[in-house]
């Protein structure tokens, strides 16, 4: 695996992670009266994606 895959995957990884863990004993109505959580978990999942798009075309092909 290239390099710029292997962190790329850490971070996907990571933000994935703080996802878990920041819903871990929440609940729905949470999300709605939290905007702090609703920030913290849409930046967590901006950081997955941001991530997620920049791997190789050959990553993508092979772990769609």
């Amino acid at each position: 695996m290239r390099q710029p895959d292997a962190t790329r995957l850490r971070h996907m990884i990571e933000a994935a992670d703080t996802v878990a863990r920041l819903v871990e004993k929440r609940r729905r109505e949470d999300l709605d009266l939290d905007q702090t959580l609703a920030l913290a978990l849409t930046r967590a999942i901006e950081i997955f994606g941001e991530a997620a798009s920049r791997t190789s075309a050959e990553l993508q092909v092979a772990t769609p």
